[in-house]
């Protein structure tokens, strides 16, 4: 007797990233059953869809775990104590961007646009993990801008906290100029801009 559940075709990591794609264009509300079910290995049943992932949520949640070990790696740059505090956030700013206007993904950034598509009140706590990942990336700006201080590359008395706020706010931002159609020129040349900010902050030098 043939057993049901997911086909011995069914190739689970390639019905994540497909998942994954839906998810970061579209959010997660405003994803439907119908589109993943439609848009995983070129079609899934339903009872293969529950057999795989249990539910949307799971799904999701495994959908966000893929795009932090993957696609968000960019912001991993806020840890590289081989760069200088300088470097890290300024490569962080501009690989960022680069990952977000390039071909074959939806554009902008998951964790970012999450922001902006979360779920309802039931719903809130599966946007958990895209929260804790920009409260991480925001962390690792902060403390950047602290290890700039601590050696001496920006004054020591700049407002850690503001600058920190300040350069947040732009990388998230990027997001939204990337989803709406920014080009990567044109980021790479605002982030220019954005640099200046901390070379006015610079550590006098006598």
């Amino acid at each position: 007797m043939a057993t049901m559940g997911r086909p011995r075709t069914f190739d689970r990591d390639k019905a994540i990233e497909d998942a994954m794609f839906l998810f970061w264009q579209h959010g997660y509300e405003s994803t439907s059953l119908a589109q993943l079910k439609a848009g995983i290995n070129n079609g899934i049943s339903a009872p293969s869809f529950y057999a795989a992932f249990g539910s949307k949520e799971a799904l999701f949640r495994e959908c966000v775990q893929r795009y932090i070990a993957t696609y968000a790696q960019v912001t991993e740059f806020l840890w590289d104590n081989n760069l200088s505090a300088r470097d890290a956030l300024e490569t962080t700013l501009r690989r960022s961007a680069k990952m977000q206007c390039e071909p074959g993904h939806p554009s902008g950034c998951m964790v970012g646009l999450g922001a902006m598509s979360a779920p309802s009140a039931e719903n809130a706590a599966v946007a958990e993990p895209l929260e804790r990942s920009r409260n991480r990336t925001r962390a690792g700006v902060v403390a950047t801008i602290e290890r700039g201080v601590a050696t001496e590359q920006l004054n020591k008395s700049v407002d850690v906290k503001a600058l920190a706020a300040m350069f947040s706010t732009f990388l998230f931002g990027i997001s939204i100029q990337a989803r709406d159609g920014a080009s990567l020129d044109e980021l790479n040349k605002a982030i220019t801009q954005m640099m200046w900010l901390w070379d006015s902050n610079k550590q006098n030098e006598d």
